[in-house]
């Protein structure tokens, strides 16, 4: 219930004034009067006063002058002037001294009330934006992180979705809530960055994203606050209420604080703005703000409004033939193969056809038609494209079309270069040369050869021959005697220990083999060479 103070140096104008309206129906639960500017200030001192209705025209101080001394005392009381002269000075001052309304006697009752009406709605305003105020100063002043894990337990909804049981849960860890509080929820997704950084630079250049958003989308700490949610992820909870900002003006600060984190901090940004929710409606606005995120896979730095999200519609956009982009990378023109591709993404993009399911088809279909011609050159897919920097960039591609083409352009590069390395076959034979006297001592198989070179088996074999006269068995048993019989010449190793080392486990076997091929036993050979440089 609200207090009122009539101010009029004419007593009978103050009692009409005070009989003629039924001020109990507006919520006015006491009326004070006063006759002079002076007996006023002493009632404003005394007395709490929430709206002031005063003359302006009288002999021991103006209205005005008494309305420049509450501004000063109290300026939180509605002032409402009454006047005999529609001149335009009085008003003018009235104005500047942030009057509420302006009106001329005689005051049709009627009027006033309309008036009056309009003025305790301001203060109810006012007070719900000073409570709000003072739950975020008190939030982000004395238990930030209590706070936190509050909303943290609605999102995951640890607490559940019930105004009862949330006003009952925040009593229970000491933080004042209301459950009139209304606020706009604005998921902020860290999408991309536009150039390396390393994991440390990283955090700090989240913790610079974070405090920007503060300033920039919260402007100050009691409109409400940030909840982390994870890496690069944040959702801001803005006080909704009468004074806050409306749609328009969240949308004009996130595209400013968009560009600033592009600008600055090398970050592609995005904003979802939700509607205005109460704190028991918070969290199924969130789900629906992370299916936007999860559903843009277009634009890497954009504002998005839940109010105007639109259901897909029946149309589904073809996905392109790739038969004749395989015959240009068989060809080795893998160019146009990418200027294809990138020109189909960014034709749906711009007809606001790619959806998240169209992406990842795309990219499936991309990934088959690659290991198909990769198949065709006997090169296996799996082995190139199982590296850390290729499987980092596939887990990726179906977030965004960036991504997508970013993977794109990676396997396509790597699977050309090494084609064209493989067409050089010397090159290949003189890494697989190489690569069986490293490991003489393994248990090499032809398989793992391949692997090695991310080659068909049987292709590699082709290849080898084709560069060296012999089989890759051939080449790797050479290889093995040629060892044994340097170590049984220039070194005392057992037998077995020779054996082991060339990649025989069974001493008897590698006896056999020795023989076979060397026409002396491993000891009859060191025997008759010992001392002497390995030969055979």
């Amino acid at each position: 219930m609200r207090h009122l103070l009539i101010v009029d140096d004419e007593v009978i104008a103050v009692e009409v004034l005070k009989q003629g309206v039924e001020w109990a129906k507006l919520g006015i639960s006491a009326i004070f009067t006063a006759h002079s500017a002076g007996q006023a200030m002493e009632i404003i001192r005394r007395e709490h006063v929430d709206l002031l209705l005063c003359d302006i025209e009288m002999p021991q101080g103006s209205g005005l002058e008494l309305l420049e001394w509450v501004r000063e005392y109290n300026p939180e009381i509605v002032a409402i002037f009454l006047t005999c002269h529609a001149d335009f000075q009085y008003a003018k001052q009235a104005i500047q001294l942030g009057s509420f309304d302006y009106l001329l006697k005689p005051v049709p009752f009627a009027d006033l009330e309309s008036v009056m009406r309009k003025a305790i709605g301001k203060l109810e305003q006012e007070r719900e934006q000073s409570e709000f105020s003072q739950y975020g100063k008190y939030w982000m002043q004395h238990q930030p992180l209590l706070v936190e894990r509050f909303w943290l337990d609605i999102l995951n909804q640890s607490i559940p979705s019930d105004p009862a049981v949330i006003k009952k849960e925040a009593e229970s860890r000491n933080i004042p809530y209301s459950e009139d509080m209304i606020f706009t929820p604005i998921l902020i997704q860290v999408r991309r960055w536009y150039k390396e950084i390393t994991r440390r630079d990283e955090k700090i250049i989240e913790y610079a994203i974070r405090k920007s958003a503060e300033e920039l989308i919260q402007e100050r700490s009691e409109h409400g606050m940030l909840v982390p949610l994870d890496k690069g992820r944040w959702l801001a909870l803005i006080n909704r209420d009468p004074a806050s900002a409306d749609d328009d003006t969240s949308k004009d600060r996130c595209e400013t604080y968009i560009e600033a984190c592009r600008k600055y901090f090398y970050a592609g940004v995005s904003c979802y703005i939700g509607e205005p929710a109460h704190g028991h409606e918070v969290a199924s606005m969130y789900i629906q703000l992370d299916r936007m995120n999860e559903s843009n896979v277009a634009y890497d730095h954009h504002v998005f409004m839940l109010k105007d999200e639109k259901p897909l519609s029946g149309h589904q956009s073809n996905l392109p033939d790739m038969s004749m982009w395989a015959v240009l990378l068989k060809e080795g023109a893998s160019g146009l193969v990418l200027k294809e591709a990138e020109a189909y993404i960014r034709a749906q993009v711009e007809a606001s056809l790619l959806t998240s399911d169209l992406l990842n088809q795309f990219i499936q279909d991309f990934q088959q038609m690659l290991y198909y011609v990769l198949q065709l050159k006997g090169i296996q897919a799996h082995q190139l494209l199982r590296d850390s920097r290729s499987l980092e960039l596939y887990a990726r591609s179906a977030r965004s079309a960036t991504n997508a083409l970013a993977w794109i352009r990676h396997i396509v590069e790597r699977a050309m270069d090494f084609a064209s390395s493989v067409e050089h076959s010397p090159n290949v034979v003189e890494e697989v040369k190489a690569y069986i006297r490293e490991h003489l001592s393994e248990d090499l198989s032809r398989e793992d050869i391949a692997s090695h070179v991310f080659l068909n088996p049987d292709y590699l074999t082709r290849i080898f021959k084709k560069g060296t006269g012999m089989s890759i068995s051939d080449y790797l048993l050479q290889q093995r005697l040629s060892m044994a019989a340097g170590l049984l010449a220039n070194t005392e190793l057992s037998v077995s220990s020779i054996a082991t080392r060339i990649g025989y486990a069974n001493f008897s076997h590698f006896s056999r083999i020795f023989k076979k091929y060397m026409d002396k036993s491993p000891l009859e050979y060191r025997q008759e060479h010992a001392g002497t440089s390995g030969s055979g």
